[in-house]
């Protein structure tokens, strides 16, 4: 497989930027506190966002209730359930930037480190410097 031309490389580089400030955006209107940090890599026709120090001080609190998996378990449901219902809007704002369908959304946050995954899963593969 030939190596990325360098326009190809900047255009993914950017659309990367894009959606990690769109997601940040997202966190912060919708779930109440953006994380500190957000990285976006497109992968053939996959979006992965990885999102560090997302959790609230109300979570962070909670997180650390007897038993732990106890309140480890209701963060999950919690931000589960926010995220399903902000899911047209996360599709959208992938759409916009990528100008390709949204198929699924996958997601999980860890209570004990505070970083959350998304993952797209896009109708096809963007073409970068096309």
């Amino acid at each position: 497989m030939a190596p990325p031309r360098p326009d190809a490389a900047n255009e993914r580089r950017s659309a990367e930027r894009e959606i990690s400030r769109a997601i940040v955006h997202f966190e912060k209107e919708f779930m109440g506190r953006g994380p500190l940090n957000a990285r976006t890599f497109i992968i053939e026709d996959l979006v992965l966002v990885r999102l560090a120090n997302v959790l609230t001080p109300a979570e962070l609190k909670l997180a650390q209730v007897e038993p732990a998996e106890r309140g480890r378990y209701l963060i999950k449901q919690v931000r589960q359930e926010l995220i399903a219902q902000g899911r047209p809007l996360l599709d959208a704002v992938i759409q916009d930037i990528l100008k390709i369908k949204v198929v699924s959304l996958h997601t999980d946050i860890s209570a004990k480190t505070g970083e959350r995954i998304i993952v797209f899963t896009l109708a096809e593969a963007p073409a970068f410097g096309a």
